[in-house]
């Protein structure tokens, strides 16, 4: 058995599957009301060793019956420790160890996107794909690319930050420190703000913010909030489509939740538009069909 553990810029997600591969337990924790400062690192550490507690509590299962706890970070990462994680506020912590006080066995880190893509791939929607590209949009915008079948990767670290490609020159600043980064005009959190700013919403969860769109779908005023959103998403996977020529892209992440309003608007403006050099060659956009699980299934699933 082995446990995966998701980490968002808003939430915890702990999975326990058994060697095929399948769920045993699940738990999450919405982390959005706790404010990420120096101290956000044991918080964080906290919320896992208890969100794994419960998960073997509940099934009746010993940490000594577990091979290995793969967890999937957003940001920058090394064999041990999170290097960067921006909107995390997190640098240079070494979460193995953390959890190793606590838990004794083989910890494996790798990037959120990364671990999505690889569930995808195996798995999911990419998996007859050779050339392939993975996008999660959340609090963030992360990727991964496949050609030929296999995982792109840099020698040192994992790459393709593409919420840090620029679409805006002099834009809007990023958390990174650049201006006009493709994750703070078409991430998730850019597609909410979107909204609460037009209507003047006070501070409302995902899913009322679903059912805010849901309501007023049919105005004008939000399906030209939507199009905006739309138009500058389109933008950054054309840049990708233009480099990588994949066959499909998949996205995960919370745009899932939202896959109804977005993805049909997203791959007709994608044709509509004179954006793709090979035009003639578009490939499909879907939605991942792990949905949320793809990133906790990710992260147990050992490569090269």
């Amino acid at each position: 058995m082995r446990i995966g553990v998701d980490i968002g810029g808003s939430h915890v997600g702990v999975g326990l599957l058994n060697e095929r591969g399948t769920f045993l337990a699940k738990r999450e924790r919405d982390l959005n009301n706790i404010e990420k400062k120096e101290d956000y690192s044991e918080i964080l550490v906290e919320t896992i060793i208890d969100l794994i507690t419960q998960s073997l509590e509940e099934k009746n299962i010993n940490i000594t019956d577990i091979e290995l706890i793969g967890i999937a970070v957003p940001g920058i990462v090394s064999d041990t420790h999170i290097i960067k994680a921006e909107n995390l506020h997190i640098k240079d912590f070494n979460i193995v160890a953390e959890i190793n006080k606590f838990f004794n066995v083989p910890i494996y880190l790798r990037n959120d996107a990364k671990c999505a893509a690889i569930a995808e791939k195996s798995r999911g929607g990419l998996k007859k794909c050779e050339d392939a590209i993975f996008v999660t949009l959340g609090t963030g915008i992360g990727g991964a690319v496949f050609l030929g079948g296999k995982l792109l990767k840099p020698q040192k670290y994992e790459g393709f930050e593409i919420g840090h490609i620029v679409i805006q020159k002099d834009g809007i600043q990023c958390n990174c420190g650049r201006k006009g980064c493709f994750e703070k005009y078409a991430s998730m959190k850019a597609f909410k703000e979107r909204i609460t700013k037009a209507y003047d919403l006070n501070h409302l969860t995902g899913k009322e913010i679903k059912e805010f769109i849901d309501k007023h779908i049919s105005e004008e005023k939000m399906n030209n909030v939507i199009n905006d959103y739309v138009d500058d998403l389109a933008i950054g996977l054309a840049n990708l489509i233009n480099i990588f020529e994949p066959q499909k892209i998949a996205i995960g992440g919370s745009f899932v939740y939202f896959e109804d309003i977005l993805l049909e608007r997203l791959n007709i403006r994608i044709k509509q538009k004179n954006d793709i050099f090979n035009n003639n060659n578009i490939p499909q956009i879907m939605a991942t069909k792990l949905k949320s699980d793809a990133g906790i299934i990710g992260a147990t699933i050992e490569t090269e």
